[in-house]
């Protein structure tokens, strides 16, 4: 199914800006409020009910675009370093593999 284009004309602010607030809206369980909260200590004064609109607006591809896809057992997973813990002791485990991660 054919998605048209989001168009961002007739907005304020740059798409950038919305396309970030939107994006933290629904990639971390945050509140409107928390949102317009982290946009302010950036400089960027949006109140809570324009992320809203924008949400409405703009997010419909955001969440499943979020959804990641499942693991393979094609996948080929690195893992440099773990610290694990045996008889109340820290212990560093590394290993390195080369590979390539299948997308």
């Amino acid at each position: 199914m054919m998605h048209r284009p989001v168009s961002y004309k007739r907005h304020r602010f740059p798409p950038e800006i919305i396309a970030h607030a939107v994006w933290v809206y629904f990639r971390f369980p945050l509140s409107l409020r928390l949102v317009e909260e982290m946009l302010l200590e950036r400089g960027i004064l949006v109140s809570y009910e324009t992320i809203r609109r924008w949400a409405i607006k703009f997010g419909a591809d955001y969440p499943r675009r979020l959804k990641r896809k499942a693991p393979s057992r094609h996948d080929i997973w690195h893992l440099d370093e773990v610290v694990i813990s045996i008889n109340s002791e820290k212990r560093y485990l590394a290993r390195r593999r080369s590979g390539r991660i299948r997308a």
